[in-house]
């Protein structure tokens, strides 16, 4: 069987963690969106799910309190696993935008964070985050150093271990630096999304030995939409080269990309969980990346 340490590990500050891990967004249904693109799993088996994967090796799981449908939440959902498991796992989770009980969206103001930090805390029955992300909500140039510095404010205090940033430019990484120390970038790249390549983000971080974690690496363009039929020919000639699927080989270039790069797929599939991990033992050829096009030999 696969595992999750067939790609290698990273650390987040000081909490080791194996390369692909888990995004919770897809086990509410489509709980970015509110609504659902078919009924959420039974909680049974959300739970037995996100044990499968803790048993091939995931060990760092990614949610948020406003991943949640009208009968799911996926911050439950983690915490019901987690309280019928022994063994170690890193739970990184976000605020910034948040949602009411209809599912409107708001933006949270600094003053408000420490209370929508101890809805995370209370929903992850736990004391003290291991990984909150500041999702950036606003205009591309905002500063985020009022929203940060309340973060930082509130990692002081014991409520948070370490911080991140999420839908951030590289100007953001600097000026959240400044303030306290950044684990991680989360931002949506991929295939078809490489905007994080174009500001050097990706490689910004690598510098700076910040995780990056992309997410919508396998639905790319179609994001909250999930991953469709694969239009990319040359991703399913190198799919079929391998005996893989096209969603291995796009989470394979990501992390290809350098070690920091993180993998966080989602889905409530158990035999697409299983191709997800596998996608970490696959290695593709530099003829494979280069024809995807390889970012690392475009800056050489």
């Amino acid at each position: 069987m696969s595992s999750a340490a067939d790609a290698g590990t990273w650390k987040l500050g000081d909490l080791e963690v194996n390369r692909v891990g888990y995004g919770t967004m897809r086990l509410t249904g489509n709980g970015m969106l509110g609504n659902s693109d078919g009924p959420p799993i039974d909680r049974r088996a959300a739970v037995g799910l996100l044990h499968r994967a803790f048993e091939q090796g995931v060990n760092h799981v990614d949610t948020a309190a406003f991943y949640f449908s009208p009968l799911r939440s996926a911050n439950e959902l983690v915490s019901r696993a987690l309280g019928t498991w022994r063994g170690d796992v890193v739970v990184a989770t976000k605020v910034g935008p948040w949602r009411d009980p209809s599912g409107e969206w708001h933006t949270a103001r600094p003053e408000q964070l420490r209370g929508h930090v101890e809805e995370n805390l209370r929903q992850l029955g736990r004391d003290c985050l291991d990984v909150l992300y500041l999702r950036h909500n606003g205009p591309g140039t905002a500063s985020i150093a009022e929203h940060f510095g309340a973060l930082a404010e509130l990692r002081e205090a014991g409520l948070v271990r370490h911080l991140g940033l999420s839908n951030v430019r590289p100007a953001h990484v600097a000026e959240a630096r400044a303030i306290a120390p950044v684990v991680c970038v989360q931002n949506s790249y991929g295939l078809d999304s490489r905007r994080a390549d174009e500001s050097g983000l990706v490689d910004l971080c690598g510098e700076q030995g910040i995780a990056f974690v992309p997410f919508f690496a396998v639905s790319g363009l179609r994001r909250e939409a999930g991953a469709g039929l694969e239009q990319d020919a040359r991703v399913r000639a190198i799919a079929r080269a391998h005996g893989a699927t096209p969603a291995q080989v796009r989470l394979a270039w990501t992390l290809h990309r350098g070690p920091h790069v993180l993998a966080i797929p989602g889905t409530a599939n158990p035999a697409h969980l299983a191709e997800n991990i596998a996608a970490g033992a696959l290695r593709l050829t530099p003829e494979e990346l280069a024809l995807l096009g390889d970012p690392r030999a475009d800056a050489a």
